[in-house]
């Protein structure tokens, strides 16, 4: 869709880590218009005040993925969990655009001083955690660290489904999880980009095909949707499974591996389009309860900026291929 001069102003007044992807992917900016805006993103708004939380060992709050404190009991008492840790603000600020470069040897300074809480694991090295594994993996990349060793743990844990379970590392599962295989799948296709390195392709592309075979919304059990969380879209997502952040995922991986949408896409494409307000609008759902740093984007029940870029990219690449 081409969007309204209401919706294109509306959607350009915002920070620099969304408004980069709303003039590349929407408008066609040129690129030297698009990158010079994502050139601000570590010196203006959300990345600039990210980077300002940056603690002098290299981590944020003290801690790998839980905040200093949070296993003793000094974490504020609060619903849900911080996002404040290291591998949360890592994951943001790669994926709003932030110049890896601005980070300095923030990765020399985590191999040296960051363990996992799971068993005192050294960071770049990851733990057994597929999600943490995923936003790890692809962080170290972005950050220049040997994160090989890590990168062969992918295809050793993939299930036999195609999938990924973030349980089955304690054997609870032996079934791929939406949630757990998207993660995977988005830190896969993030590690290629950045690298090059295409020795992951094969298992991304069975986990792809893991979700394709389910549309991206029903059990292959019983064909029934797998659950409602599909359509509650919310940013940000953190591990959250939707069919807007499944569909933003196989529009990348498509335009990277230079293929056209699958078709077993339609349904979830029909469930977004859906979710088109009148206004060109999407809303959000419920966030994810949980300490922030600060807000980066609304209250349940409004407009949000960050869903109606991804709603409109991923339905715009999608009509254009029909």
């Amino acid at each position: 869709m081409s969007i309204s001069p209401t919706l294109r102003d509306w959607l350009l007044d915002s920070d620099p880590a969304l408004r980069w992807q709303v003039e590349r992917d929407l408008l066609a900016a040129p690129d030297d218009v698009w990158r010079a805006t994502r050139a601000t993103v570590a010196t203006e708004g959300f990345g600039a005040a990210l980077l300002a939380e940056q603690d002098a060992d290299g981590q944020w709050a003290g801690g790998s993925f839980f905040p200093a404190g949070f296993f003793d009991g000094d974490e504020p008492n609060q619903p849900g969990q911080p996002w404040i840790a290291t591998t949360w603000v890592l994951r943001d600020l790669r994926e709003w655009g932030a110049d890896a470069a601005a980070l300095g040897d923030t990765a020399a300074r985590l191999e040296a001083n960051s363990r996992w809480d799971y068993d005192d694991l050294p960071y770049w090295g990851g733990e057994i955690d597929v999600c943490i594994n995923s936003y790890t993996l692809a962080t170290g990349a972005w950050l220049g660290a040997d994160v090989s060793a890590l990168a062969a743990w992918f295809p050793d844990h993939q299930l036999a489904d195609g999938g990924w379970n973030c349980e089955a590392e304690e054997g609870n599962s032996t079934r791929s999880s939406f949630h757990s295989t998207l993660n995977a799948l988005r830190g896969l296709l993030a590690y290629e980009q950045l690298t090059g390195d295409t020795s992951l392709s094969e298992a991304r592309h069975r986990g792809e095909e893991y979700l394709l075979e389910r549309r991206l919304l029903y059990r292959a059990s019983t064909g029934e949707p797998v659950g409602d969380f599909v359509r509650r879209f919310v940013y940000p997502n953190r591990h959250r499974y939707s069919a807007l952040f499944a569909l933003d995922f196989f529009r990348a991986a498509t335009l990277h591996d230079g293929g056209v949408p699958d078709p077993r896409l339609a349904d979830a494409i029909d469930l977004v389009r859906a979710a088109r307000q009148s206004d060109g609008r999407w809303l959000q759902t419920t966030p994810l309860a949980g300490r922030t740093w600060f807000d980066v984007d609304v209250p349940e029940g409004e407009s949000s900026k960050w869903l109606t870029l991804m709603g409109t990219r991923v339905l715009d690449w999608w009509d254009a291929a029909h």
